[in-house]
């Protein structure tokens, strides 16, 4: 079982990765933007399934390295901490915004679901969310490793599809509002550059423990 000490800092860090502008959201928005909400949501569907996948072959590849090597564990745990570290120097100094208006060419809801899967198996910050971060949250000792990982994953997936959802619907507006008012993104990146660090200090520090 998954108890609220994992479940808990988990999701805030999958809300925190989801509001950090990457390959999906700029996908997500210049889609909404161009071809509107629908357009959008089918999409999201795509990037939705990507993650599904790369649960999967996560979740059967963690409970075999962490049963057969325990070590994994840490070295997994360090890695994730770095790269949330990394992501928080994106957020900061990194890219443009991601509401920033892009030209693109209306497609088939077919071809914008398959857009939307390969966008997100072909994101990098996809797969080290499932190989770095998802197994410093397990705890081999509570038992059902495989288990726990399904928990986490979908926790993960559902809160990013909420979220994506969500920018979906407002895409728009949000545009406009922060088109006007650029020290409103500043103040989002300097935010959530803060919180990865946190995050990412907490990570290393109660591995110790």
């Amino acid at each position: 079982m998954v108890t609220l000490s994992q479940l808990l800092p988990f999701a805030t860090i999958a809300l925190g990765l989801v509001l950090t502008p990457g390959p999906n959201m700029l996908y997500l928005i210049s889609r909404s933007l161009c071809q509107g909400r629908k357009a959008g949501y089918i999409s999201l569907s795509g990037v939705a399934l990507g993650f599904m996948f790369y649960m999967l072959c996560a979740a059967m590849g963690i409970t075999a390295l962490i049963m057969a090597v325990p070590l994994a564990y840490d070295a997994l745990r360090i890695a994730g901490a770095v790269y949330l570290l990394y992501m928080a120097w994106q957020a900061i100094f990194g890219g443009k915004s991601p509401f920033q208006l892009r030209d693109l060419p209306a497609d088939s809801w077919r071809k914008l679901f398959i857009m939307g899967l390969l966008t997100n198996l072909l994101n990098p910050k996809a797969a080290v969310i499932y190989l770095t971060l998802l197994p410093q949250f397990i705890k081999p000792e509570q038992g059902h490793v495989l288990a726990q990982s399904l928990t986490l994953g979908f926790s993960q997936i559902a809160i990013s599809v909420l979220v994506n959802g969500m920018i979906i619907f407002a895409a728009g507006t949000i545009a406009r509002f922060l088109s006007l008012r650029p020290g409103w993104q500043k103040m989002q990146r300097w935010l959530m550059g803060t919180v990865l660090t946190g995050l990412a200090l907490r990570m290393v520090f109660d591995g110790r423990k």
